[in-house]
């Protein structure tokens, strides 16, 4: 396990750990260098936070984006990246292949249990709640919009975001709905 000061990987991991999903963490610490065979730009890669394994669809590349949320219906759902994060995540989508799935995880911290029809999988880790939403990069790019030329970070617009995004459960088993009894998460 790579060592990790934000509490939202850590929390993922343990989303990970407790539903037995094989994985990798990646050192964030260390940026990797670009292959000199890809035309990118800087020779630097933005890292992901996970390799995430499936035995029924592709592997995910995953980003982990952590947000504080109140829990509460109403609120809107914090969405932002860098463009960093986009060319970071398209660079090792094209340099892992076609077996792996980019994706970015946005994992609610929530200040109360939100209520259940707000979030699909929701946790409990360290005494804090967490919900996880997921989009595939491509999603992503095709709907993201500027945020902040200044902290050059990109959006999407709240519903797009509510549109495209899903239960991370479904990406991690082929695109399909997968039964909540089979979430069940530990407090440990």
């Amino acid at each position: 396990m790579a060592q990790r000061r934000f509490h939202y990987d850590l929390a993922f991991e343990h989303y990970l750990r407790a539903n037995r999903l094989p994985y990798i963490s990646v050192d964030e610490a260390k940026r990797s260098l670009t292959p000199k065979s890809m035309d990118t730009p800087g020779p630097n890669i933005k890292s992901f936070d996970f390799v995430v394994y499936s035995e029924v669809g592709p592997n995910l590349l995953v980003d982990v984006k952590g947000r504080k949320h109140a829990g509460t219906t109403g609120t809107n759902l914090q969405n932002w990246v860098t463009n960093d994060d986009i060319k970071g995540l398209t660079t090792w989508s094209h340099i892992f292949g076609q077996e792996f799935m980019p994706i970015f995880v946005f994992l609610f911290w929530c200040d109360v249990q939100p209520p259940d029809s707000l979030f699909h999988d929701l946790f409990e880790h360290n005494e804090r709640w967490y919900a996880a939403v997921a989009i595939t990069l491509e999603d992503y790019k095709t709907h993201m919009k500027a945020r902040s030329a200044a902290w050059d970070t990109v959006c999407l617009p709240a519903a797009n975001f509510k549109k495209i995004s899903r239960p991370l459960r479904n990406l991690l088993h082929d695109h399909h709905t997968v039964p909540e009894e089979h979430f069940r998460l530990s407090t440990e």
